[in-house]
């Protein structure tokens, strides 16, 4: 099974488009991943990240959504 995590996009190096990068945080952990999927991101986007790459871009109130549902996973369900 795959899973695509959000994360919250903190600074953007995009000096060559095709390999535009960015420091994204899942947390408070914090990774170098791929943005040249979602050449629209900015800073402070939410992004869901498969593999290392940013797949789309989340709005800030799914991205909630989604961090409730994992840690109420986290916690052995409702």
């Amino acid at each position: 099974m795959c899973l695509a995590v959000p994360g919250k996009i903190l600074s953007i190096d995009d000096k060559e488009p095709m390999s535009r990068q960015g420091k994204v945080s899942f947390g408070g952990i914090v990774k170098t991943v791929y943005l040249a999927y979602v050449p629209s991101a900015i800073i402070g986007d939410y992004v869901i990240v498969h593999a290392g790459f940013a797949i789309s871009i989340l709005d800030e109130k799914e991205a909630g959504r989604v961090f409730d549902y994992l840690d109420e996973m986290e916690q052995g369900g409702p």
